[in-house]
Formats: structure tokens, C-alpha cells, sequence
């Protein structure tokens, strides 16, 4: 995602929906506090949407109410699911309801620091089956693992076997970095990372991997495979200001976030190729800037050998940025673009994994669509996961997205293609009971 400050954590406790089903309950125990980072996030931290979410913080204990191989070469989960796999995720998928089927396709940003019980009842609500931890929490590896274990066990049910959470945050280094306290180790920057011998590079991601999982955290929003030109540098504001890029050439951020996917794949934790079809060009943040253009990247660009790469190596998600790309699709942004999801991004650089989209709550470059447009045109376009820093949206993309479906036997199937991958990916960070 480009740059922002992100926040969120979760409660406890099972309730059963008006359907029967049980819903995802959160519950959140949180020590730390702090502002976190993400793109276009002000006051030094590079994301910052939510960060200004929820005056109520749930303390300690807490409970929700009630509510009615090589460097250049990472060693990655595949992306194409063994026949266990696909057993174990048809079981899962023919069991669920369509509102299951539909909060499977949602990832909610929940303040790590600074959990609010109205948004935990939100996604608690919608079957949201993804979290990502936002904002900032220096509270250490112990107190996230507590809070994380807090709201795992409550997620939903097919069958009596519970539909595991993945669990994200943004982890890249430097400015951006969620989690920090006892326990993390302080990450420098890309720029920094990207001057690194790449063996070091791995070694040294496989341990905050290591960290992260022992967090509970089964998901980085990272690497960021940009490719900033060093003519650019500075002035490319949701990158190169935040020294989120591994170098100014292909080849560097190539070696690099193949280096830094490796070591996380070592220790476990999967990655995010981010922000396809690359903001490396640009000079505005889509978090806080409209009509953000990119009028030089092209399909072959020498700059998308990063995202090849990584597809090559197996990645599990690559996210798409909300920038226009007027040499690849210039009627579209990229998150809604047919020829960038469908088209480039799956049939030519043949990525089989989970596409997630850059934050659709609470960027400025879609506030001029409607939360449920956005939901309906991520996957109308082939994409799979919709994140959202604004919990307050999800009501809305998940009523436009069973609306759609209910209208269109085309865009039913995506969405049952999107919930095997994601499901596929659960099964992969060990979150769906196959037994």
C-alpha cells in the first residue's frame, strides 16, 4: 500500500448470527500505544488512515458486548494449492453462507494500539476474515500475540471447524513499521535494507519474520517492489519521500525483495508484493491525493521485474495500487482495471496467488466512488481481497458485493474463485482445520 498510518486491534466472544452461523468475534488486549505508518500518513509516518478511529479503547481483558533456496529466489508457499488443499478449502467453501463467502473477501484495519469496540463489532458483524493491525503499538511481541490469541478463537464457523483469521500489518522498516516494543527489532528503511548484501538481507528478514510470528502475524504488507528513478527520488511522495524503496534500478529492488520475501518464507510468515503495477513514477499519494497518474509505466516496463520475479518465486499476494496507468489502461485506476488485474497481472505475468487491493476505506484517489462501487469494481476487475483501513466501510462493500451476485452469475463465480484463493492461503499459514 502506499504509505499510511494504520491502527487496530480485537475482542472476544462468539455470537450466532441472525443466519445461525457463528460470527467472528474480536476481542483485544492491548498494552502499547502509538501512531502508526502508511502511506501518505502525516507527521513522519508514511500511512495514516487509521489513526484518527475509535475513541474507545478496550483494556486488558476486555471483552466486546453482545450484539443482536537462493537470495534472488524466495522459497514461497505455492500459489497452486495440492489436492489436500483444494479438498480441504471445497469443504470449507460449499459450507458457507453468502454472507461468509462475502466477509471472506474483506481484510479490516484495526488500531493495534487502540482497538475500538464499534469497529470489532463491525467486522465481528460482517464475517470479515482478515484483520490487518494498524497504527502503532510499541507494546512487543507478547502483548500482540495476547491480543491476536484473543480474537482467533472466535472467528466463524463452517461445519464446527472454525475459518481461521489471517492476520496482517505493515511491517516494511523505517517509517513504516506497525509493531515495535520488546520483542521487534527496529527495522531500517528500504533504502537502507536495499544497500545490504542480499544474504544479509534474508537473514536479517527472517528473523523479523520470526518476530512477527511469534506476534500471531501470518502476513507482511511488504516488500515494496517500486522501483523509484533516482531522478525522481524525494519528489515521488508515496515512496521515494518515505525511503520505502530498495534502490533506483530494477535490478536492486529485484534482488532485494526477493532477498526479503526468502527469509520470511524461511521463518514462515507470507509477503505482499506491493504496489503493482508499480509507484515508483508517480509524484502524488493515492491516500491523500485524487487522480494520482503514472503516464510512463508500460506493460513490458524494464520496472515490473520485480513483481515477475516474485510471481515466478511462488509470491502468495501482490497488492494493486489505486494510481491510472494511461500506457497500460487509462480508462481505469489499476485496483479497477480489468487489463491490469486480468490481463497483465494474471494471464501475462502468470500470478495464480491472492490479489489484494491498496487501502479502498479511506484513500482520497476513490473517494469519488461509493464504498460499495469500490468493493464491486476491486472484484468485477478480477481482484480477491479488499482492504480497508475505515471498518465503518465494510457494511457497505459487503451489501454491494451480494447485490452484485444475486444480479450476475459472472461475477457470483469471481467471487467464489476469489474466497478459494484466500482460502487457499488460510490453509497455507495453517488457519483452516483439513483434518
Amino acid at each position: 500500500m502506499t504509505i499510511r498510518v494504520r491502527q487496530q486491534p480485537r475482542s472476544r466472544r462468539r455470537i450466532a448470527l441472525r443466519t445461525g452461523v457463528p460470527l467472528v468475534t474480536l476481542a483485544l488486549a492491548v498494552t502499547g500505544c502509538g501512531a502508526s505508518v502508511a502511506p501518505g500518513a502525516p507527521a513522519g509516518s508514511p500511512r495514516s488512515p487509521a489513526a484518527s478511529h475509535g475513541s474507545r479503547t478496550l483494556g486488558a481483558g476486555s471483552a466486546l458486548p453482545s450484539p443482536t533456496s537462493t537470495d534472488a529466489a524466495p522459497v514461497t508457499a505455492s500459489t497452486v494449492p495440492s489436492a489436500t488443499a483444494a479438498t480441504c478449502t471445497d469443504r470449507y467453501l460449499s459450507g458457507m453462507t453468502t454472507a461468509q463467502r462475502v466477509g471472506q473477501l474483506l481484510m479490516g484495519g484495526i488500531s493495534a494500539a487502540q482497538p475500538d469496540q464499534a469497529q470489532l463489532r463491525t467486522l465481528r458483524d460482517n464475517h470479515v476474515g482478515s484483520v490487518m493491525l494498524t497504527g502503532r503499538s510499541t507494546a512487543g511481541t507478547t502483548a500482540t500475540r495476547k491480543l491476536v490469541d484473543g480474537f482467533r478463537g472466535q472467528a466463524d464457523q463452517v461445519a464446527g471447524r472454525r475459518v481461521g483469521l489471517l492476520v496482517a500489518t505493515d511491517q516494511e522498516g523505517g517509517r513504516v513499521q506497525v509493531l515495535s516494543g520488546p520483542g521487534f527489532s527496529a527495522m531500517p528503511s528500504g533504502l537502507t535494507q536495499g544497500g545490504w548484501p542480499t544474504a544479509t538481507l534474508r537473514t536479517q528478514a527472517a528473523e523479523w519474520a520470526r518476530q512477527l510470528k511469534a506476534a500471531g502475524v501470518d502476513l507482511n504488507l511488504a516488500p515494496v517492489a517500486d522501483v523509484v528513478p533516482a531522478a525522481l527520488g524525494t519528489r515521488n511522495i508515496p515512496i521515494g519521500s518515505f525511503q520505502r524503496e530498495y534502490g533506483h534500478t530494477a535490478d536492486t529492488v529485484t534482488s532485494h525483495t526477493s532477498a526479503f520475501a526468502a527469509g520470511f518464507a524461511q521463518s514462515g510468515v507470507m509477503t505482499t508484493l506491493k504496489h503493482f503495477p508499480g509507484l515508483g513514477q508517480v509524484i502524488g499519494n493515492t491516500d491523500t491525493t485524487a487522480n494520482v497518474v503514472d503516464s510512463v509505466t508500460t506493460a513490458d516496463s524494464g520496472s515490473l521485474a520485480p513483481f515477475r520475479a516474485g510471481i515466478r518465486a511462488g509470491s502468495p499476494f501482490v497488492m494493486v495500487s489505486s494510481a491510472t496507468y494511461t500506457k497500460i489502461d487509462p480508462k481505469y485506476l489499476a485496483a479497477f482495471s480489468p487489463t491490469v488485474i486480468d490481463h497483465l497481472l494474471r494471464s501475462q505475468l502468470g500470478f495464480k496467488g491472492v490479489v489484494i487491493s491498496d487501502d479502498l476505506g479511506n484513500a482520497v484517489a476513490v473517494r469519488s466512488f461509493t464504498p460499495a462501487q469500490r468493493a464491486v469494481n476491486f472484484i468485477a476487475a478480477g481482484g480477491d481481497m479488499i482492504l480497508t483501513v475505515r471498518p465503518s466501510t465494510v457494511p457497505a462493500m459487503a451489501q454491494g458485493i451480494q447485490a452484485r451476485m444475486q444480479q450476475d452469475a459472472s461475477f457470483r463465480a469471481k467471487v467464489n474463485d476469489s474466497v478459494r484463493r484466500i482460502l487457499d492461503a488460510k490453509h497455507n499459514a495453517g488457519q483452516l482445520d483439513c483434518g
